[in-house]
């Protein structure tokens, strides 16, 4: 394993259903947490991880993502004759983030067959995954934490969230023995399992440093409901052949995918914006139904 993840594997082919009507002719990825898309929150975290090639694993649909990370000439061109020197600084900072790389899922099987799409791209080094509608914001970037892990402890490694026991059906849940605060030899993994037959309330929550030989495991998993290949499936197959770590990630976590989620996520950063607080407070207070 090496010190540094080079490559992350970013899905964003998948239709966005939960977020309709949103999402009828704008990706999911795209849709605007305060003043940027949430996909660009997630490759910044990939950024201030030491990550530098982002591969997008794609569909005919969604090339306004890769272009969002490109230079738009013209853009700068009327932003730089009107002296906004600020904005022109921002939106090229974008473009000179990360290097793009994109590779089409042409049918959508599944998070396991998209992490099979980008195996040309990755080859045989260690990659990391990150769900393109998990925002995680802390003091230690949310794929940095399982980097230090992965890289200390030789192994792939998931990363895990407790969740309330109503909502275990959402996730894939993990039942596995703490070997050190906070991280956990995985023994068994379930897809979307019932309260009553959830082994924890730890939820893998999109976001995975992972070894080569993870392809040739997704290769062998037989495809489950609707055709789809399921990552959970060929992590358990590693799990049980070389060990799988998960790391309780510390900070915070929005799915962008949960409307009360992806509203309080526009509030959260709102909010850490000097300028537009008190304004946004008071704009607030009136709607509540109880005086804060």
């Amino acid at each position: 394993m090496p010190v540094n993840i080079r490559k992350v594997v970013i899905p964003v082919a998948g239709w966005g259903t939960r977020s309709l009507p949103a999402t009828k002719n704008i990706p999911k990825e795209m849709l605007p947490v305060y003043n940027k898309p949430v996909v660009q929150y997630v490759v910044e975290e990939a950024q201030k991880s030491g990550i530098g090639d982002v591969v997008f694993v794609t569909n005919r649909d969604k090339k306004i993502i890769e272009d969002h990370f490109d230079y738009n000439l013209q853009l700068e061109s009327v932003l730089e004759r009107a002296g906004k020197t600020e904005m022109l600084r921002q939106v090229r900072e974008v473009a000179e983030m990360v290097n793009i790389i994109s590779v089409r899922q042409k049918k959508q099987l599944g998070l396991g067959h998209a992490v099979l799409c980008a195996r040309e791209i990755v080859r045989d080094e260690p990659f990391a995954v990150m769900v393109g509608d998990d925002l995680m914001f802390g003091m230690t970037p949310g794929i940095q934490q399982l980097i230090d892990v992965a890289v200390a402890e030789h192994l792939p490694v998931i990363g895990v969230m407790e969740v309330p026991a109503d909502k275990v059906s959402r996730y894939g849940i993990i039942a596995g023995e703490e070997t050190a605060p906070g991280i956990y030899k995985v023994s068994r993994l379930v897809e979307k399992p019932s309260i009553a037959e959830a082994p924890s309330r730890l939820a893998i929550v999109g976001r995975y440093v992972l070894t080569p030989d993870i392809f040739d495991s997704l290769e062998k998993v037989k495809p489950g409901h609707g055709g789809e290949i399921q990552l959970t499936d060929a992590l358990q197959n590693l799990a049980d052949d070389r060990g799988l770590l998960a790391v309780k990630i510390r900070g915070m976590r929005f799915d962008a995918g949960d409307w009360a989620e992806y509203l309080t996520a526009n509030i959260y950063f709102a909010l850490q914006e000097e300028g537009l607080r008190d304004d946004l407070i008071s704009q607030l207070r009136p709607l509540l139904p109880f005086r804060c």
